[in-house]
């Protein structure tokens, strides 16, 4: 029994893959589907409700209950979502019950390819899709009244969750809704102007807030259930070794243990509670096999990746994916024309994902069935997991979404799913699976460290000619499709966004496995890419003795969104009139349809680097919930920041050093800086927020640093280095 059973290959699951698919999927999935059944939806929600669409229930007591199909990881999708069915529903967001949408096809993200909540489009997705459905619910409900009353209903209209007629007529939603539910969806509605939004745009009070202060909000470690018990895992300190013995003598004597249950890869403790499970945990005397890491360290990683470096690396441009636009000029060619030059290496590290709650899923299996409560990004790939370590048909198993602690990608793993299941399969009870932090640090799927060469030529008025970028990292895609083949890959997807005018550009990328499993890391290629793409301009600006922000104004000439953003945070940051003593760096990202620039102000005290201020501007098209939005932008510069600073996975003898935030370093209250966000308005299509802040934070600070000290950071973490 292996209990880190590993991923089977799926084509849907490259986020390449993910947009690739939504560009001819997306306008089909608005209410074109059949209701899914409402398994794994709480039965006090559905008791005695009509359900109108996929995300819509209203009961006859005037219970709204909006079903959200994305998972809630502090983003805000609990009321975003709800807002836009809620505005052309004609309803008060406060009324309204938010329940986790089971698994179903109508929950399909058409810009993801799946049920996943990933890549920073989960209003973008829903956008169109939320409005429509609240827009043919009304319309539902405005027929069912006008039925009842024998009038046209065009002489009635929604307002407050009632349907007013002539006359004085009214009736409430949760008097119409059985008779609505019964009526055929329309295919066409109309869809609010934004001069008429009443909800979408204002910063409302988040739906899920009070829950939170409460305690009432379950994570998945608040679940409990009738004669539950509790399961620790011990898993190899080396990275992929395997169980050659276990003596569990000294484990089963303890105190309200009840099973031991050795694996290939891990040994599970079944116990009464979860205290007990871990003492027996580490009661166990397991001898682990000799593994592929035992002698993997950070210097074989760097030196495997240097080596791969040297050979000539496979042209992205030939791919079907990159964007036309990255395919024209001869960048061999204006090097040789090219009257300065300018080439530098960037190097990333592995980087853990930290989640403040750690992995943790309960299960609970019977013969023909099984319930899986879990803090899931991926709630298909958390079901297909669940069936195949039960022996079930995914059909068989109900997911139920639980609130996370914390994603950043690394739920969109499902590693620490079949374990659970496997151990309430053989105990026959419900069993809560948790990793200890500990667990998680050392057994992550870590970002992959990345190395990423930039070549660039200028003329001789210092105008970038040609710009090239040639990455070796090993591979995200390939871990969920071997058999792919595509020179384009996960790690180098932001380059396609690059936003400089540059008429001769190369794009290479040099696979380079390192024998551990790699994965999304909040951003994805966004954070290495744009700290590779923002430093190099910075430094080419500085070549061309340019000053770096007007150096970037002209670089994107004729596109007014970059144009508004660097122009406002000029304005916000006091570009060129730093106080004394302190320095200013800058770094522009466009990434998820959005556009951002962030200025770190910086003073070296002592040979320290003291961070004083972040400030923030953002164009992300039409905002919902702009409270959401820059809470989001506040988040990622923190994540950013604890990255840029001290972000690190070293590995020695194949066991990762870090196990807890005592070694893994992140931000500290006092250490944050002041966050001066602004959010431009605009009638735009929505863009991503949740991932957008994190990739310019380390090129912007980096920039700080040279402008300070005149010397360049080429490598993170920065505590790494030495600034004087």
């Amino acid at each position: 029994m292996s209990m880190r059973q590993p991923q089977r290959p799926m084509r849907d699951w490259t986020r390449r893959e993910f947009l690739r698919r939504g560009a001819g999927a997306g306008a089909a999935l608005v209410l074109a589907m059949t209701l899914p059944a409402l398994r794994g939806v709480s039965r006090a929600a559905a008791r005695g409700s009509s359900q109108l669409n996929a995300w819509l229930m209203i009961g006859s007591d005037e219970s709204i209950t909006i079903l959200v199909d994305r998972s809630e990881m502090g983003q805000g999708v609990y009321t975003a979502l709800p807002m836009l069915l809620a505005e052309e529903l004609e309803i008060d967001p406060a009324r309204v019950q938010v329940i986790a949408a089971p698994v179903g096809d109508a929950y399909v993200n058409a810009m993801n390819g799946g049920q996943v909540t990933g890549t920073s489009n989960s209003v973008p997705d829903a956008w169109e899709k939320l409005r429509k459905a609240g827009a043919q619910a009304r319309m539902m409900l405005i027929s069912a009244a006008a039925q009842r009353w024998q009038v046209d209903p065009a002489s009635c209209h929604a307002s407050d969750g009632r349907v007013l007629g002539a006359a004085g007529r009214v009736a409430s939603y949760g008097t119409l809704a059985a008779a609505a539910a019964k009526l055929s969806v329309p295919k066409e509605v109309t869809l609010k102007k934004a001069s008429d939004f009443r909800l979408i745009g204002r910063p409302l009070a988040r739906l899920d807030t009070a829950a939170k202060v409460d305690g009432s909000a379950e994570f998945g470690l608040d679940v409990k259930l009738p004669r539950m018990l509790y399961a620790a895992i011990a898993l190899p300190p080396e990275l992929g070794a395997k169980v050659s013995s276990v003596d569990s003598a000294a484990a089963l004597a303890l105190p309200g243990v009840r099973r031991i249950l050795p694996g290939e890869e891990a040994v599970i403790v079944v116990a009464e509670h979860f205290w007990q499970a871990k003492k027996a945990r580490d009661a166990l005397r397991i001898s682990w096999g000799a593994g592929p890491n035992a002698h993997l360290d950070n210097a074989a990683v760097w030196a495997q990746i240097n080596e791969a470096s040297a050979k000539p690396a496979l042209s992205a441009l030939t791919s079907p994916n990159v964007s036309a636009t990255l395919k024209s000029g001869h960048a061999a060619a204006a090097f040789k024309d090219a009257k300065r030059t300018f080439s530098a290496v960037y190097e990333l590290p592995l980087l853990a994902h930290a989640t403040m709650e750690p992995m943790n899923c309960t299960a609970d299996v019977r013969a023909d069935a099984c319930d899986v409560y879990v803090g899931t990004q991926v709630q298909q790939m958390a079901q297909a997991a669940a069936a195949e370590a039960a022996g079930l048909k995914p059909e068989q198993v109900n997911v139920h979404t639980m609130l996370l602690g914390g994603g950043f990608g690394r739920r969109l793993e499902v590693d620490f799913v079949p374990a659970a299941v496997s151990a309430s399969k053989a105990v026959g009870a419900p069993v809560k699976l948790i990793w200890t932090r500990e667990d998680d640090m050392t057994h992550d799927f870590y970002r992959p460290p990345a190395r990423e060469a930039v070549s660039a030529a200028l003329d001789e008025y210092g105008r970038l000619n040609a710009w090239t970028l040639h990455i070796t990292s090993p591979s995200i895609t390939s871990r969920f499709d071997p058999t792919n083949k595509d020179p384009f890959d996960s790690v180098i997807e932001y380059v396609q966004n690059f936003p400089y005018a540059v008429s001769n550009f190369d794009l290479g990328y040099r696979r380079q496995e390192i024998g551990i499993g790699v994965g999304y890391w909040r951003s994805v290629s966004h954070t290495p890419n744009c700290f590779a793409i923002e430093s190099s301009i910075d430094e080419i600006a500085a070549l061309a003795r340019r000053d770096p922000l007007e150096y970037r104004l002209e670089l994107l000439a004729g596109k007014p969104r970059h144009l508004q953003v660097l122009k406002l945070i000029r304005e916000r940051c006091g570009w060129g009139h730093a106080p004394a003593g302190h320095h200013l760096g800058l770094a522009f990202m466009e990434g998820y349809s959005s556009h951002l620039a962030q200025v770190a102000e910086v003073s070296i005290e002592a040979g320290e680097l003291k961070i004083h201020r972040i400030t923030c501007v953002m164009d992300c098209g039409q905002t919902v919930n702009p409270r959401i939005v820059e809470s989001q932008l506040e988040s990622g510069i923190v994540y950013g920041l604890s990255a840029a600073l001290w972000g690190e996975i070293t590995i020695r003898g194949g066991r990762v050093q870090q196990r807890n935030f005592n070694d893994y370093r992140v931000l500290r209250l006092n250490e944050l800086p002041v966050l001066d966000v602004h959010v431009i308005p605009s009638e735009e299509h929505p863009g991503g927020i949740g991932e957008t802040a994190v990739p310019p934070v380390a090129p912007a600070l980096c920039n700080a640093i040279f402008a300070a000290t005149g010397k360049r950071l080429r490598s993170l973490p920065i505590a790494a280095h030495k600034l004087t």
